[in-house]
């Protein structure tokens, strides 16, 4: 056999085993870790044309003020950015009027005021030892990107492993041990989370008369997580949508200039 035929040949017998270690190694590793892929959801703002379903949005902001803010900050949000939500300025003022700032006055004495719509959410805990103590040990991580930091990379892995972490806590099966003080999630890389579960059927009470259950709850409150991640999301779709429109025509009226400019050459 010539010299380059059996370089050839070991070239790819190399890649074939470099590629079925590859196989063994990669299962194995996520088997190791506990994770599990979450189902894909059909969500509207998935897609080149996705949007928000505002109803559900504002339902899950309802679920994070009564439930999730209990534990976890969103240091990025201010009570005005609700407006993109759909709630109005006498809305937004009110929501925030319900919450206590620290504040100084004129004379720099430190006092407590009532929030403004410019303030940022209200923060459950006045530092983070504060609220890995109170949890724990564990610091609840900030919700304000968390619909983009789940994931890897696709516009709705985050939504979806989110959505299945919170619907994902159940008995653990039978000769798996979890810790005191821990909690079993099926989706959660490991299985166990020092988070319980926090909802549930009817956790909140829904404004606008929508049955709160579980898979509700947990729905809504990830359309507000996406929303709150990327709440320009629909402008930079719509943007695409007409650069996308722009660069056909122009496609064309450059295709159609050229075939007259070069017809009396042919």
């Amino acid at each position: 056999m010539p010299l380059l035929d059996k370089i050839m040949l070991r070239s790819a017998l190399t890649a074939a085993a470099l590629l079925l270690t590859l196989g063994a190694v990669l299962p194995a590793a996520q088997a190791a870790e506990g994770s599990v892929e979450p189902p894909a959801q059909n969500w509207t703002f998935g897609g080149f044309f996705g949007s928000f379903d505002r109803a559900s949005a504002q339902r899950g902001f309802q679920v994070y003020k009564e439930v999730c803010s209990t534990c976890h900050s969103m240091h990025l949000m201010s009570y005005r950015d609700l407006t993109g939500l759909g709630f109005n300025a006498d809305e937004v003022k009110a929501i925030a009027a319900e919450y206590k700032v620290a504040d100084t006055n004129d004379a720099g004495e430190p006092i407590e005021r009532t929030a403004l719509p410019s303030d940022k959410f209200h923060n459950p805990f006045p530092n983070d030892k504060a609220a890995a103590a109170a949890n724990g040990g564990k610091l609840p991580p900030d919700l304000s990107l968390m619909a983009k930091a789940r994931g890897e990379g696709g516009e709705t892995d985050g939504p979806n492993y989110i959505y299945a972490f919170l619907t994902g806590f159940h008995d653990a099966p039978e000769g798996f041990k979890v810790p005191d003080g821990l909690n079993y999630n099926a989706y959660f890389p490991g299985h166990v989370t020092a988070m319980p579960n926090i909802l549930g059927d009817d956790a909140v009470t829904y404004s606008d008369g929508t049955k709160a259950t579980h898979q509700q709850e947990a729905w809504d409150v990830v359309n507000f997580l996406m929303w709150t991640a990327e709440p320009s999301m629909e402008e930079r779709k719509y943007t695409g949508v007409k650069v996308v429109l722009f660069l056909i025509i122009f496609a064309g009226l450059l295709y159609s200039v050229k075939r007259k400019v070069w017809a009396s050459a042919h």
